[in-house]
């Protein structure tokens, strides 16, 4: 078998058992990748050579612990389904990943950001991860037809998980949003590529990371952000004006609560209106 033919074998099964489009090119990224290290198609490569690839991604590399655990999975996918061939998973094990509380950014710094955005396009776009806490596959899915006016919603299909699910639409996202389609005209994605106007095709993720990084350069941010900081800063947003957790759970799309439970975690101790019980003892001071 040909290194090409297991590229199509991992796309083949993939869509066989259903899975997003996200996971499918995550997946043949990663089997493209493995077998473009060693020169080999798959089927000529051995557990040994899994794990001296994910030691190379370790130590040479130097990616971080959830970066290899994405080749680790796509590697397993290729192995246990695609190939058929069962892996002792302990001798390939996940990488224990360290949750770090990431900077949020505040309202003043989410305004500043818009600001900084060089088209009505790319600040209506920004305006719309932040202001309905999209992904940015999600975003860039957008059709013109997802805006729910009527009942101020936005239709995110096949998000994570291959879930489809309703997203927040503001008053103020909404106005951007009139005001981007009157300028734009786009007709079938919402959010389309400049450069590919003609051929309808939407913008792509790596348009997005540039239109963010250019921003956050031109305002002036220094904290450490990505564009999924601005999901993180929704989301702690909604819990510093006292939306219950369930329903930032629903808008964020998650499917356990312990995933939304880690944004109490970013929220300041001074936004909490909580005063220690130390402070309700009473005590004889020397």
């Amino acid at each position: 078998m040909t290194q090409d033919e297991v590229i199509e074998k991992v796309r083949f099964y993939a869509r066989l058992r259903g899975l997003s489009k996200n996971t499918e090119e995550e997946y043949v990224t990663k089997a493209r990748a493995f077998q473009e290290h060693y020169g080999k198609p798959a089927t000529e490569l051995s557990l040994a050579d899994i794990q001296n690839y994910l030691y190379y991604l370790l130590t040479e590399r130097k990616l971080c612990a959830g970066s290899i655990n994405t080749y680790n999975s796509g590697l397993r996918f290729l192995y246990q389904i695609v190939l058929d061939r069962p892996l002792e998973t302990t001798k390939i094990p996940c990488y224990k990943k360290k949750r770090t509380i990431p900077d949020i950014l505040t309202r003043e710094e989410v305004g500043k950001l818009l600001q900084a955005t060089k088209s009505l396009r790319d600040k209506a776009l920004l305006a719309t991860i932040y202001g309905a806490g999209l992904r940015i596959s999600e975003a860039v899915s957008l059709k013109v037809s997802d805006i729910d006016s009527a009942n101020m919603q936005l239709f995110i299909r096949n998000g994570k998980g291959g879930k489809d699910r309703f997203a927040i639409l503001s008053d103020t996202n909404l106005i951007l949003l009139r005001a981007y389609w009157k300028e734009y005209r786009p007709t079938d994605w919402l959010f389309t590529s400049v450069s590919h106007n003609k051929t309808g095709s939407h913008l792509t993720k790596r348009g997005v990371l540039n239109i963010f990084h250019e921003a956050v350069v031109v305002a002036g941010i220094t904290k450490r952000v990505t564009v999924h900081t601005l999901r993180h800063s929704f989301a702690t947003h909604l819990l510093e004006d006292g939306v219950d957790l369930f329903y930032i759970k629903q808008l964020l799309g998650h499917s356990d609560i312990s995933s939304t439970c880690f944004y109490l975690h970013l929220v300041k101790i001074s936004g909490m209106n909580v005063t220690s019980p130390l402070d309700s003892v009473s005590m004889t001071h020397a």
